[in-house]
């Protein structure tokens, strides 16, 4: 089997609000769709973040390098794609998903199945959700999306914080936990946004709410003050998320940076470079929770690395990390699949069926698609 094309496609969809993190409105959500084609009639789909230059990467150099390849050799091919692209985790991990799709498909198994079975036929998910939305005050929507998430079957919900200082949303903070049942898990994102004084005043009045875990409170370049940040605090500091090489990675997890690492497969590189972040910081006695925040080729994708983490400790029945799955308003995580994901008693089904394991709506990806 050979490919004989790599298409990119870029799909964007208008928000009915602009929405963000602390220190973003975004007004459209948009991503980068990628199509693998064969001789063989197999087709394979990934995706990635629309970041800049990552669409033109793909387009110019990774693409014509795997035409006429064979997309099952993805181990040999991974490597040229990391070096072509001067190692552009975000490129080759859009790549990489499509390649492992054709491949599964090809031998007749699910993406877990090639790394030698699921270790868990489901897998939890939390909520993330709660973003700051233009015009609105979050004391006005926050309390009754949490209701409606708890309601909707979700044991754990991921609140965004920092466009404020913690003094001015705790009190938000501590009405939600008052008002959530106490066996729902509540996390927090900073994005970045405060200092490191202000946030080891959050962290302590989040680990007085009793809250799961802190999640990047200081800018990600370098994550820079975090190993004096989580040996500040007990809250369990977690990060990583736009990290793109193994060798970063590992600088994060040696430095003790975080308590809870995050890679994103479509950032780190694709599957095994994801599945490798987990095994190196099960080495290091830190839990790996794989973010996750676009559409629904890279949900299916994380719900396969989900299925194959390392169990965090040696004691039998612990649940794993839960996994993100972006409650806002979202076209692309329904949009992308004919048939969206289902939440059961607050976990998703790991696909079973080849490759993905999933139907792509692909009439729903060529009516958004745009030039940009």
């Amino acid at each position: 089997m050979k490919i004989t094309a790599v298409e990119t496609i870029h799909v964007r969809v208008p928000l009915s609000r602009p929405t963000g993190p602390a220190g973003v409105f975004n007004a459209a959500r948009q991503t980068i769709v990628v199509r693998i084609a064969t001789d063989e009639g197999i087709t394979g789909w990934g995706e990635t973040y629309a970041m800049p230059g990552v669409r033109a990467a793909i387009d110019q150099a990774l693409g014509p390098l795997l035409v006429g390849a064979d997309p099952c050799a993805v181990r040999r091919l991974h490597r040229v794609l990391r070096t072509a692209s001067f190692d552009n985790g975000l490129a080759v991990g859009g790549v990489d998903i499509a390649l492992h799709d054709v491949w599964g498909k090809a031998v007749g198994s699910s993406i877990a199945g090639l790394y030698g079975g699921s270790l868990r036929p489901s897998v939890p998910a939390y909520a993330s959700g709660f973003c700051y939305q233009e015009g609105l005050e979050p004391a006005a929507t926050w309390p009754g999306e949490a209701e409606r998430l708890v309601c909707a079957g979700y044991g754990a919900l991921k609140l965004r914080v920092g466009q404020r200082e913690p003094e001015q949303e705790l009190p938000l903070l501590e009405r939600i936990r008052e008002q959530t049942p106490a066996a729902v898990r509540l996390m927090v994102d900073a994005w970045g946004a405060y200092t490191h004084g202000e946030a080891v005043r959050m962290g302590r009045a989040l680990e007085r709410l009793g809250f799961d875990w802190f999640e990047e409170p200081l800018p990600q370049a370098g994550y820079a003050g975090y190993p004096e940040l989580a040996g500040a605090l007990d809250i369990p500091i977690a990060g990583g998320e736009s990290l793109q090489t193994r060798a970063a990675f590992a600088a994060l997890l040696q430095r003790r940076a975080v308590d809870i690492v995050q890679p994103d497969v479509a950032i780190c590189g694709g599957i095994a470079d994801a599945l490798f972040v987990a095994e190196l910081a099960a080495q290091h006695g830190v839990v790996c929770a794989p973010h996750t925040w676009n559409g629904g080729i890279m949900h299916a994708a994380s719900l396969h690395v989900a299925a194959l983490l390392p169990e965090p400790t040696h004691r039998s029945g612990r649940i794993p990390a839960p996994l993100e799955y972006d409650t806002t308003e979202n076209p692309l995580i329904t949009g992308l699949l004919a048939e969206p994901p289902r939440l059961v008693d607050g976990s998703f089904d790991v696909p079973t069926a080849a490759g993905l394991g999933v139907t792509i709506d692909e009439p729903w990806i060529r009516a958004h698609a745009v030039e940009l």
